[in-house]
């Protein structure tokens, strides 16, 4: 069962119409169809606490608790953890007050980041060329409110420079092991240009990090986080996203999420041979078994289809052609924003499809993924070209052993 759900999932599981903010709905719900394991995807209602209010009605929750969730939910809540147990992360500050914002922006030598504070649906994150755009930046989100109150606090800090990668971890609040690594696509456009999304396409793994990068990330970052969080009172149990930026000083930490990243994910989770969900069981019951997470040692890609005018305002509604022609192996048409209206799928969102394949290469996964989107239609529909083509040396120079590398950690109860 799911909830919502949409036009995809529908046709694998029934879909509950029912609100994730009614938490006494969800949770009766739940009891009544005696549901063995609930599976929170998105992060609000994980921030808004629905994983506590399963757990106190007796539900097995994957997902962290509230507490544990302002990871993602609060951007000031993160770097305070980080600057509390010493993770790397770049420098910044923190602020209530717009004015004071712009004047330490307008302070700063280089360029800076903008950043709200809270859940803004992937586009809370501004990347400003000059001082003035700084400026503007922060008017758009303290005082426009672009954000909401996403936008009530925000943080400006370095920009750093590097590669970005991004690293998911099974977690039991004690234990992990993170997943192979996966590059994500944020900007809107080729090259790297425009506004930032919720991520346009990715693929997996990627040789910007090595074995012992990994070993790195885990020892400074990963663990470091989890074993404060646990220390702090409020232990995270689920998926722990970890957003970073490989610099000349090494991997930077910048954003955590507290679930499944997308479009990471999409080209993850198709690596993985392990059983989800008696991994999902174990981190729930706290006793992750580290022994048994197998990854295939194949190449994954996804493309997002996107509506026009998004991570703006976009229209609904739109019909979708030529999924049913989309038959190759290990290809996989992932919905995000679809909804069926009067029989057929339309759009419903601004990322719409998400479309990846795996195959034995980088050349083939790509291929693989731009044939199918080929024979995919909606009107106004946009999607990067160039998503994998960042691999680069990968597609000649692989070693076998990456598609699995992975590292597992065992914490002390």
């Amino acid at each position: 069962m799911c909830m919502p759900g949409n036009a995809g999932i529908a046709q694998i599981a029934t879909c509950v119409g029912m609100r994730l903010a009614d938490f006494g709905a969800v949770c009766r719900y739940v009891r009544d169809q005696k549901i063995d394991l609930v599976v929170i995807g998105p992060e609000a209602p994980l921030v808004g606490g629905l994983s506590n209010a399963l757990r106190d009605a007796g539900v097995r929750v994957f997902g962290p608790s509230r507490e544990a969730a302002a990871i993602e939910g609060s951007k000031a809540f993160a770097k305070d953890l980080m600057r509390r147990r010493n993770i790397p992360t770049a420098p910044f500050r923190i602020f209530a007050d717009a004015a004071e914002a712009i004047k330490f922006a307008r302070e700063q030598e280089g360029r800076v980041v903008i950043k709200a504070d809270g859940l803004a649906a992937g586009k809370g994150v501004l990347l400003p060329e000059t001082a003035d755009d700084a400026a503007a930046a922060i008017q758009k989100i303290m005082v426009e409110r672009a954000f909401g109150e996403a936008g009530s606090k925000i943080l400006v800090e370095q920009c750093l420079d590097g590669e970005e990668v991004s690293v998911m971890a099974f977690a039991d609040g004690l234990n992990f092991s993170t997943m192979v690594a996966a590059r994500d696509h944020k900007r809107i456009f080729d090259g790297d240009r425009g506004p930032n999304t919720g991520g346009m396409g990715a693929y997996a793994p990627t040789r910007i990090i090595d074995a012992e990068v990994v070993d790195v990330i885990n020892r400074t970052i990963i663990g470091p986080v989890l074993a404060g969080m646990q220390q702090d009172g409020h232990p995270f149990s689920g998926c722990l996203y970890v957003g970073l930026m490989m610099t000349e000083d090494g991997p930077r930490v910048l954003e955590f999420n507290c679930r499944f990243g997308d479009p990471e994910t999409q080209v993850v989770l198709p690596l993985l041979r392990s059983d989800l969900v008696e991994i999902m069981m174990s981190c729930v019951d706290g006793e992750l078994d580290l022994e048994q997470i197998e990854w295939s040692d194949e190449i994954s890609v996804c493309v997002i289809l996107a509506s026009r005018g998004y991570p703006g305002k976009y229209d609904k509604g739109i019909p979708i052609t030529g999924l049913d022609a989309v038959a190759e192996p290990d290809t996989f048409i992932f919905h995000a924003g679809t909804a069926i209206d009067d029989g057929k799928v339309v759009t419903s969102g601004g990322r719409v499809l998400g479309v990846t394949s795996v195959a034995g290469s980088y050349e083939r996964a790509v291929a693989k993924a731009y044939e199918a989107i080929d024979k995919i239609r909606f009107k106004g529909m946009q999607y990067r070209s160039d998503i994998g083509y960042k691999a680069g040396v990968d597609r000649k120079a692989r070693s076998r052993s990456q598609g699995r590398m992975h590292y597992v950690h065992r914490g002390r109860r």
